[in-house]
């Protein structure tokens, strides 16, 4: 079996969530020893498309004559479309129209949560759809004992800075503004961002509130960077926040969970299933309640959770992952 891994624009995505998301169906899928290419034009047996573009779109209807099967990977929504990009609001009507259009033509269709698949079962995809996480790479994620010093020395921190971690796009949905008003009403705590998102993309009022935070003294904003920094930053900073408002999962969730960072995300529908207020992590529904949390963890006030979060990460591991998107392509090759 060999396996076509198609993204559109993955140079333009190399860097987001979703470009994320195909390096990981890349291991998953050696960690099973499944052949894959990421070349339309070469041969293969099942096609597995992970972007709604137009040439997606009609790479699946030429696969469509040419009788190979589609994994159609339903990274995206409608709900997750809104209050991210310039004009998304208005746009996101037809969004999910086109969106409905491609996920339409594929023969399965795998989306990351339960979640996520209620909402596409809500768009009536009639294919069958599998609930599939991201995953993570564990042996990637691992805390090492120097990372905590090298991220604070890195990023010009003491060791006596408490420091809040936030991770995404500069784009309202993952929670950006509250993230900004949150250092702004806990000067006594460092924060720091890491993501970025070109500022002609934005609406202005995401540009002028990113101007205002570098001017903020306790928020830095140091863009882009790898995995490694990431890994180093979850592994030195106190906590690290998820103010994000809507998601079909949240990668950056996994790898806090792997790394054993102590977690508060903000409390909406994606997580009930599958991250447990006090159980796995801190939910909070307002900038009040992480104000609240944020300073009951920082005096250590609260239960120590990061065990059962790892098992969290563990259960999503790519060797499960991989062995998930397996069943997919080989029950659509026997039909």
């Amino acid at each position: 079996m060999k396996v076509l891994l198609y993204t559109e624009s993955e140079k333009q995505l190399k860097n987001s969530g979703l470009g994320h998301a195909l390096m990981h169906q890349m291991e998953a899928l050696e960690t099973q020893g499944i052949e894959y290419t990421t070349d339309p034009n070469d041969s293969y047996d099942i096609a597995h498309i992970n972007y709604y573009l137009l040439n997606s779109y009609l790479l699946a209807q030429t696969l469509k004559l040419r009788n190979i099967p589609i994994v159609y990977h339903a990274h995206s929504t409608e709900e997750d479309f809104r209050n991210s990009f310039l004009l998304s609001n208005q746009i996101a009507p037809a969004f999910k129209k086109w969106l409905i259009t491609c996920y339409s033509l594929g023969d399965a269709v795998v989306t990351p949560t339960p979640y996520a698949k209620k909402i596409l079962l809500n768009y009536g995809i009639t294919s069958p759809i599998y609930s599939i996480s991201n995953g993570i790479n564990l042996k990637e994620f691992s805390k090492e004992p120097t990372f905590r010093n090298e991220f604070r020395k890195e990023f010009d921190y003491s060791d006596e800075d408490i420091i809040i971690l936030g991770i995404g796009l500069y784009i309202e949905r993952k929670g950006i503004l509250d993230f900004i008003e949150l250092a702004k009403k806990m000067p006594e705590y460092k924060f720091i961002w890491f993501g970025y998102t070109n500022p002609n993309l934005l609406p202005d009022k995401i540009n002028n509130a990113i101007d205002e935070a570098k001017t903020i003294p306790n928020i830095k904003l140091p863009g882009y960077h790898e995995s490694n920094t990431i890994k180093k930053a979850l592994a030195g900073c106190d906590i690290y926040i998820f103010p994000t408002h809507e998601e079909t999962e949240g990668i950056p969730i996994l790898e806090a969970s792997a790394m054993k960072t102590p977690m508060i995300i903000r409390d909406i529908p994606v997580f009930e299933d599958w991250l447990i207020d006090k159980e796995h992590v801190y939910k909070a529904k307002d900038n009040d309640e992480f104000i609240e949390l944020i300073r009951l963890m920082v005096n250590h006030k609260l239960d120590d959770l990061t065990e059962n979060a790892y098992n969290i990460a563990k259960e999503r591991d790519l060797t499960i992952i991989g062995k998930q998107l397996k069943d997919v392509y080989m029950s659509l090759l026997k039909k």
